[in-house]
C-alpha cells in the first residue's frame, strides 16, 4: 500500500510564492521519479515538473524560470518551489509517484489547491 501526503497549497497574491511538498510512504522498493501536475477547471491535467531519482528534471515551458522541483530520496519527498506566481497558475496540483515493486507503477496524490489572486 502506497500513500502520498501533499501539503503547501493555499491562496497567494500575484507575484507571491508557495512551496508544495509531497511525501511518499508504503510498499515502495525504489522510486523512479516524482512530479507535479496541475488541473485547472475545464482543462486537462498537465505536467508542471518532474524529477527522477537520479536528479534529472523536466519543466513545462510555462513555469521554467519560476518553479523549481527538488527531491529528497531518503525522505521519499518531492518539493515544488513556486515563485512569481501568476493567476494562470491557479489549479489543483497533484503529486505523482512512479515506483517499482515487482513492476513499475504510478500513484497519484489527492491534490492540493493553489489559488493566485490578481
Amino acid at each position: 500500500q502506497v500513500q502520498l501526503v501533499e501539503s503547501g497549497g493555499g491562496l497567494v497574491q500575484q507575484g507571491g510564492s508557495l512551496r508544495l511538498s509531497c511525501a511518499a510512504s508504503g510498499s515502495i522498493v525504489s522510486i523512479v521519479a516524482m512530479g507535479w501536475y496541475r488541473q485547472a477547471p475545464g482543462n486537462q491535467r498537465e505536467l508542471v515538473a518532474t524529477i527522477t531519482s537520479g536528479g534529472s528534471t523536466d519543466y513545462a515551458d510555462s513555469v521554467k524560470g519560476r518553479f523549481t522541483i527538488s527531491g529528497d530520496n531518503a525522505k521519499k519527498t518531492v518539493y515544488l518551489q513556486m515563485n512569481s506566481l501568476k493567476p494562470e497558475d491557479t489549479a489543483v496540483y497533484y503529486c505523482k509517484l512512479r515506483y517499482r515493486i515487482l513492476g513499475t507503477y504510478d500513484y497519484w496524490g489527492q491534490g492540493t489547491q493553489v489559488t493566485v489572486s490578481s
